[in-house]
């Protein structure tokens, strides 16, 4: 299954031109049967819009403001670690806010955002059924309804609370949807973020599974802001291309760039231990991850100045298994060997977190 995952994301991400050069025989023998699955989503989409607009499926509307973080395509955008960003932005004004996560593969996203925010106000609900998880938190802390102030908009609360009108409580001011924009139809939201990633923005340009979009790039059209994410390991020219397409779609649309630096390394099995970045200076660097954008993780660790870094990557919320530790095992033999030097296995901590 994991072979079969890398190969259907190297199609998703190949150029129609370039096919014929990168992919094997075997993958261009799947291509025909994705591009059916392609066509039968693309009429899925709009059928499922149809049903909330009849009144056949329920339009959850929550009693605070619901900001949604999401994307066009899967995974690597830097959906979560924005949400933290706005977690803690909005604590510091005096406002607790809900995150609400689907949870995906043992909640290895929850758990490390738990960890990050534990001691603040910040609440993180867990589950598929995100209206039943927000009804769950909101009854059990209550809530801050925005129309209790003389501002009945987002903007006008934020306001009140930075002039100090409100002291942050453990009552939930605002929710955060985490990976909400496929949510349009079944949650009303305030503001729609929508994260880019600027190393593989769009991949081939067709819908999943043939290509990495949940969405076409129309779907801009109900976005507030877009944060094109990993700005600065692209060349300034690819952000720009990034954000002239986004214009073309919608002219008005603020546009921001954002970054992922590193602070330290936490030590494995004991997480309460910093290293230092400098610490894999010249040493012999394998990166291990899980993650749906490992080109930027390893791309940071190369930034740090290791001898050599080597790869070994894993599909999003990969579930490791006994077979998958031998092959870093031998993958550290090999490399051992090669340079006469011990390597150093450096991970994400999402993946520490789920293997912990």
């Amino acid at each position: 299954m994991e072979k079969l995952r890398k190969m259907v994301n190297q199609i998703a991400y190949t150029p129609q031109q370039n096919r014929l050069s990168k992919l094997s025989a075997l993958q261009l023998s799947l291509i025909p049967i994705l591009s059916l699955a392609s066509t039968l989503y693309s009429f899925a989409l709009p059928l499922r819009c149809r049903l909330y607009q009849l009144g056949l499926l329920q339009k959850n509307r929550l009693p605070v403001p619901v900001i949604s973080v999401g994307n066009l395509t899967w995974g690597g955008n830097g959906k979560t670690p924005m949400v933290e960003f706005l977690a803690v932005w909005l604590s510091a004004a005096g406002i607790s806010p809900l995150i609400l996560t689907r949870g995906y593969s043992g909640a290895d996203e929850a758990k490390m955002l738990q960890r990050h925010l534990y001691g603040t106000p910040v609440k993180i609900g867990v589950g598929a059924n995100r209206a039943n998880t927000a009804a769950s938190f909101l009854k059990r802390y209550g809530y801050i309804s925005p129309w209790k102030h003389s501002d009945t908009d987002l903007e006008g609360l934020l306001s009140n609370r930075k002039q100090g009108s409100c002291s942050c409580s453990d009552q939930i001011g605002i929710a955060i949807l985490d990976d909400g924009m496929q949510q349009h139809s079944s949650f009303w939201r305030d503001i729609e973020i929508v994260m880019v990633n600027a190393m593989i923005p769009w991949g081939n340009h067709q819908l999943i599974p043939l290509g990495p979009l949940r969405e076409p790039l129309t779907a801009l059209t109900r976005a507030d802001i877009v944060v094109i994410h990993h700005a600065d390991l692209v060349s300034e020219k690819d952000v720009e291309a990034i954000a002239s397409e986004i214009q073309e779609v919608k002219n008005s649309l603020p546009i921001f760039m954002s970054r992922l630096a590193p602070l330290y390394f936490l030590k494995a099995g004991n997480t309460s231990c910093k290293l230092a970045l400098m610490d894999i200076s010249n040493t012999l660097v394998l990166c291990v991850s899980a993650i749906a954008s490992a080109d930027s993780f390893v791309e940071t660790i190369k930034k740090l100045g290791p001898v050599f870094a080597d790869r070994l990557d894993f599909s999003d919320h990969h579930l490791f298994q006994a077979k998958d530790i031998d092959m870093i095992k031998m993958r550290l033999r090999n490399l051992q060997s090669e340079f006469a030097m011990k390597p150093v296995v450096v991970v994400t901590e999402k993946l520490a977190n789920s293997t912990s």
